[in-house]
């Protein structure tokens, strides 16, 4: 699965996922919520670039 990173250096690996946020290891970018919002510094989705 893809890596997606933030302006602010933030990777989403799917792998992993965002616990904090309540999203689960395994969940694909696809699948992230899209109210989901960078946890380092709010930025939304669409501010990531896959990597």
């Amino acid at each position: 699965m893809e890596k997606y990173v933030c302006p602010c250096g933030y990777v989403y690996d799917p792998a992993l996922g965002d616990e904090e946020t309540g999203v689960a290891p395994g969940t694909s970018w696809e699948n992230v919520p899209e109210d989901w919002v960078c946890p380092v510094c709010g930025l939304g989705k669409d501010a990531f670039e896959q990597e």
